[in-house]
C-alpha cells in the first residue's frame, strides 16, 4: 500500500513537473519522425498482465519482440533519438502507466510479450522459460530498478534476472528510494545508453 501511494503522489508530481520536456520532446519527434509521436507496445506486466506501455518514439521502424537491445550504431534511431535514450526521456510517457498502476518506479523491466532469449548454438528460448522470470513478473514491472542500473546492458537473461530477483527478495521503501536517486544521478550524467558502469 505504501509503495503505491507513493508511486500514485510521484507520477503526479512528474508528470506535473516534466510537461515541458513531454511537450518538447514530443514537438521534436513530430518535427523529424511524424505521427504517431508515442510508441505504444504491448508488454507484461505484474501476475504476466498484458498491458500497453508508452514511450517517445526514437527509432524510424518500430520493431516487434527482440532478444537484443538495439546498437548504439543502429541506423533506425534518430539523432534527436539517441538524445533523448542518452537521458531516458524516451521513457518519460511511462508516468502515465505508473499513475493507473500498470508500473512502479522501481521493479523489474517490463518484456514484451513472446520475447526470445538466445542461447548456446543460437538456440531461441522463449523469455518466460529463463530461470527467475516467474519469481520477477510477481511484482510490477519498473521504470527503474538494480538491473537497470547495475547489470551490464548485453548480458544474458538469466543472469539479468538475477539482479531482479535480489531487488525483488529484498524490496523496500529504502531501496527504493536509493535506486531511484541512484537513477537520477545516471541520468545527470546521461550514462543510460552506456555499456559499462553507469555509476
Amino acid at each position: 500500500m505504501a509503495k503505491r501511494t507513493f508511486d500514485l503522489g510521484m507520477s503526479i508530481v512528474g508528470l506535473i513537473l516534466f510537461s515541458p520536456l513531454l511537450v518538447i520532446a514530443g514537438l521534436g519527434i513530430l518535427v523529424t519522425l511524424g505521427w504517431p509521436v508515442l510508441y505504444s507496445p504491448q508488454r507484461a506486466g505484474k501476475s504476466n498482465k498484458l498491458f500497453t506501455m508508452r514511450k517517445f518514439r526514437t527509432m524510424r521502424i518500430a520493431g516487434g519482440p527482440t532478444s537484443h537491445h538495439s546498437g548504439d550504431d543502429d541506423p533506425r534511431v534518430t539523432t534527436i533519438g539517441r538524445w533523448i535514450r542518452k537521458f531516458k526521456l524516451d521513457e518519460l510517457p511511462q508516468l502515465w502507466n505508473i499513475l493507473v498502476g500498470d508500473m512502479s518506479f522501481v521493479g523489474p523491466r517490463a518484456l514484451l510479450p513472446e520475447e526470445i532469449e538466445i542461447e548456446g548454438e543460437q538456440v531461441p528460448v522463449p523469455v518466460e522459460d529463463v530461470p527467475g522470470y516467474e519469481e520477477r513478473s510477481r511484482v510490477r514491472p519498473g521504470l527503474t530498478g538494480i538491473a537497470q542500473i547495475y547489470a551490464p546492458r548485453d548480458i544474458i537473461r538469466k543472469h539479468k534476472f538475477r539482479y531482479d530477483l535480489v531487488y525483488v527478495r529484498n524490496r523496500s521503501f529504502w531501496l527504493d528510494l536509493r535506486l531511484i536517486l541512484a537513477s537520477f544521478w545516471v541520468t545527470f550524467r546521461g550514462k543510460w545508453e552506456y555499456r559499462g558502469e553507469k555509476l
